[in-house]
């Protein structure tokens, strides 16, 4: 029975291939970067298809599909299919994808790649049928060098196959294909490697900081050359506020590191309010010659944990109100457009929540550009198994992490360590291998010395399962972790750090209870939790369910009654809402309604409301419940209503202010279908997205919860 239904529509920015090209050769009259989108105009094939990778291969019948594409969600949904419970019922197998392109003759002087930020999975990549690598990990962004096999000013074909046939590989729905976006960059032969430019803040108090830029430059052409490196820092306002150079020779064929120091005085800091960005522009210079220049936005700031007092942020103690979130949003799959994430995001701020985890693997690079912008801190998180397998993805990365998870490691770090968002890394989810031996201990600090080796400025963590059963608190498991993050069972962390003080801890992933809230709030040394979920996911759902239904909100966004209590734990604005029972005398869910399905036999209506204020007064019919005040747990105040038809009211008021308010209205007989957007434009970009929600009222436009007519869209 559906009473409110959400949808989405997108807005698609189709370029023409022609169009790209002149772009591409207008900038190449330039010797500096170029970064061309390279989303549209792939052919594909949801089979495999042998010698697709060669350029006489003729694709005629094939599909085409502008990327990201997840060709997973477009199902069937059906019991029988191989990605099982963990892929939430949903097609796997093998995807191919060509694309045809033509660069300009003057590339062939050039540096030409292709970046891909993520290719479900098992992927493989052909320029002109020479492979260019493989990548197990479909989580992983990385990079091809073109250049070899590239013939400028003739057409080339760009051919990848991804292969999520063998399953099951995930306990949550992963998508298959090229889900994310894909970018061809081109540079002259001296250029910045991928993911090579690091900026730190190494101090970044109010009056002063340090901008720390260390540059990897690569010398591809054929002889060495003396170059000279300058930086520039935009302020938030894009206004320059410093500039430094420094040169070094550089070997052909060789990588070097250029390292240096600018000073900002009263610097704008980032944090969760304002959270402004600088902006680092670096530049390879030959002489007077521009080779390379790229643009790295950071934030400056100072985040740090206590083991007494837990999170801080520019010396500011900071509760982390967290929530866990996988990387699919329910119909739009794992190809998720920018708006999508950032409506999400929104929802997640009007409860409340300002810390992120990303469960349990890289995301997509754009989703920690929004965590930048919109001001949370991000847990980034790269495995959920490493050797040992867990149930419903028996034949998951476990089967690769030897081989790949050094490459997968530092290239989620080095891609992401730019983004000030990000205050703590994790390196595994409830991992089932054995923590209480030799081979268990150096596992996770090969990972976390990779991580330090990388970026040296944030702490490492890993989600601990059971710590009870592996020994960790015991055997000197956690007294080699920089934090130690817990899963569950907040009364165990808290003996963990009683035990030993020195212990910085922080839960990992809880639930929406009471007692695990009070277990933050009451403790000084409680760095922050996070929830599991802010968002319902796809996968983990036994049939006929297909998702997991444990989010804040569900699939489109909508509000459930653990919303509104959590609102009422976290939210800094005044708030207040009603739910009841949904069956007489206390039986069934609580709902956010004053409609009863049986008129008849509901009567005795316990009552709940959610508030932060310091008292809440309950009318029925205009008729006072009684004034409650804020109970000193956090609980909910509770009322015992003899039910009758009309309003629920419930009035909060702060030192005798009323401050807020909300009601519950007797819905009537069905009357009309109400639509409304959550945005009244589209941009023509695939990024773009509104949400349509769909409301069946009454005839006094009072939402009917217990409707049960079939809509069709």
């Amino acid at each position: 029975m559906f009473s409110c239904l959400s949808l989405f529509t997108t807005g698609r920015n189709v370029l023409l291939l022609a169009a790209t090209l002149s772009s591409f050769a207008a900038h190449a009259q330039t010797p500096v970067r170029t970064t061309i989108p390279f989303d549209t105009d792939w052919r594909f094939v949801q089979q495999d298809a042998p010698g697709a990778e060669q350029n006489t291969f003729n694709d005629a019948s094939w599909k085409t599909v502008v990327v990201p594409h997840d060709w997973s969600i477009a199902g069937p949904y059906d019991r029988a299919n191989i990605t099982e419970r963990g892929g939430g019922y949903l097609p796997g197998g093998i995807g191919w994808y060509r694309k045809q392109f033509t660069v300009p003759a003057a590339e062939a002087k050039r540096q030409v790649w292709v970046e891909f930020d993520g290719v479900m999975a098992n992927s493989e990549v052909w320029l002109n049928g020479h492979k260019l690598g493989q990548r197990p990990y479909g989580y992983s962004s990385f990079a091809y060098d073109l250049t070899p096999y590239l013939v400028p000013g003739k057409a080339n074909v760009l051919a990848v196959r991804a292969d999520n046939s063998v399953q099951p590989a995930s306990r949550y729905y992963t998508g298959a294909g090229i889900y994310r976006h894909v970018r061809l960059v081109s540079t002259a032969p001296t250029h910045f490697t991928y993911g090579g430019v690091f900026v730190s803040t190494p101090q970044a108090t109010a009056t002063q900081a340090k901008v720390q830029v260390q540059a990897e430059v690569q010398n591809q052409s054929a002889t060495a050359g003396s170059y000279t490196l300058e930086t520039t820092l935009l302020a938030p306002n894009g206004k320059p506020v410093g500039t430094t150079r420094s040169s070094q020779p550089v070997a052909a064929g060789q990588t070097v590191t250029f390292t240096q120091t600018l000073p900002v005085a009263k610097p704008q800091r980032w944090n969760l309010t304002q959270p402004v960005l600088y902006q680092a522009t670096t530049r390879i210079l030959a002489g007077k010659t521009v080779l390379d220049e790229y643009t790295t936005p950071f934030g400056i700031r100072e985040a740090k944990f206590e083991a007494a007092t837990g999170f801080w942020l520019n010396g500011e103690n900071l509760k982390i109100k967290g929530v866990c979130l996988h990387h699919d949003a329910g119909a739009l799959g794992a190809a998720v457009p920018l708006r999508a994430w950032e409506r999400r995001l929104e929802l997640l701020k009007q409860v409340g929540v300002n810390g992120i985890r990303t469960a349990h693997n890289p995301v997509a690079p754009e989703f920690l550009d929004l965590c930048d912008r919109m001001g949370f801190v991000v847990m980034d998180e790269t495995f959920d198994t490493w050797t040992e397998a867990k149930n419903h993805a028996e034949r998951g990365y476990n089967r690769f992490f030897k081989d790949w998870w050094q490459a997968d490691t530092r290239d989620m770090v080095r891609r992401d360590r730019n983004h000030p968002s990000i205050v703590l890394y994790s390196v595994g989810n409830e991992i089932h291998d054995n923590l209480n031996n030799p081979t268990g201990f150096q596992q996770y600090k090969d990972q976390q010395d990779l991580v330090h080796q990388t970026d040296p400025t944030r702490p490492v963590t890993m989600a601990l399962f059971r710590p009870g059963q592996s020994k960790v608190y015991e055997n000197g498991f956690v007294e080699t972790m920089d934090i130690v993050g817990q899963n569950y069972r907040e009364n165990e962390l808290v003996a963990a750090h009683e035990a030993k003080p020195a212990r910085k801890v922080i839960g990992t992933e809880n639930t929406h209870v009471l007692s695990a809230w009070l277990a933050l709030r009451d403790k000084p040394y409680m760095a922050g939790q996070f929830l599991w979920t802010g968002f319902d996911y796809l996968g983990e759902g036994d049939w006929p369910e297909i998702a997991n239904g444990q989010g804040l909100f569900d699939r489109t966004g909508g509000w459930r009654p653990v919303t509104y209590q959590r609102q009422s734990w976290w939210g800094a604005q005044p708030m207040v809402r009603v739910v009841r029972k949904e069956e007489n005398a206390g039986a069934g869910a609580w709902v956010a309604n004053w409609t009863p399905t049986d008129f008849d036999t509901y009567d005795d209506a316990k009552v709940q409301v959610y508030s932060n204020c310091d008292e809440v007064e309950l009318f029925l019919n205009g008729k006072s419940l009684g004034t409650k005040p804020k109970p000193a747990d956090d609980s909910p105040r509770a009322w015992d209503v003899t039910f009758a038809k009309g309003t629920l009211r419930a009035v909060a008021r702060n030192k005798g202010k009323e401050v807020a308010t909300d009601e519950l209205k007797t819905a009537g007989p069905p009357a009309r279908i109400v639509l409304s957007t959550d945005r009244p434009k589209l941009a023509n970009d695939w990024d773009d997205v509104a949400y349509i929600t769909a409301r069946v009222v009454d005839a006094n436009g009072v939402l009917c919860p217990n409707t049960d007519q079939q809509l069709t869209f």
